[in-house]
């Protein structure tokens, strides 16, 4: 897509997702066969349901129908939330993203390496994170500026209400053996 284009359907569908309260986060054109797929991506500090984005679907529809955006060709529009995989790029998606676990790719400057953890907190300047303990060792907090993130993704868990009432077993054990000593 050029960047004419992008910016042209930007500039008109922008503000007419943030009317309804959401973010776009993405807009993108593809070729399918003899059309074209507009893809418009949303999000919300609440996520989005399914018929918010049918909603949204008819009224960028009829407002791209009303102008020349997409060229006379056709083109199939679908209105969608970001899958669970998309990359953290934003202060905003790591705020979303509280109570999560994420894989982080770090900076040479902040160690190297991926770091897998969970967010406790975000601000302007970067992270708060709890780092799971390894082999039943208590986890430890770790702040993270943004710059020092050079990707970063959620980590999708099945299990994790297991994981936590296996870790509140362990606090509450923990918290019996101090007061018996």
């Amino acid at each position: 897509m050029s960047t004419t284009q992008s910016e042209r359907l930007r500039g008109l569908l922008e503000p007419l997702v943030s009317k309804r309260g959401f973010d776009l986060e993405e807009i993108e054109v593809t070729p399918a066969g003899k059309r074209r797929v507009l893809r418009v991506v949303v999000d919300a500090d609440d996520g989005v349901q399914l018929d918010a984005c049918a909603e949204l679907s008819r009224e960028l529809s009829g407002v791209l129908d009303e102008t020349d955006a997409m060229g006379g060709s056709p083109y199939v529009l679908e209105v969608t939330s970001p899958g669970a995989d998309r990359p953290l790029t934003e202060q905003r998606h790591y705020r979303r993203a509280v109570g999560r676990l994420i894989k982080a790719r770090l900076t040479e400057e902040a160690g190297g390496g991926e770091l897998t953890a969970r967010i406790t907190g975000v601000d302007d300047e970067g992270v708060d994170l709890e780092v799971p303990g390894v082999k039943g060792r208590k986890p430890t907090e770790r702040r993270l500026a943004f710059g020092e993130i050079e990707k970063a993704r959620v980590e999708i868990e099945f299990n994790r209400k297991a994981a936590e009432k296996a870790q509140q077993k362990s606090a509450a054990a923990d918290d019996e053996s101090q007061e018996e000593a």
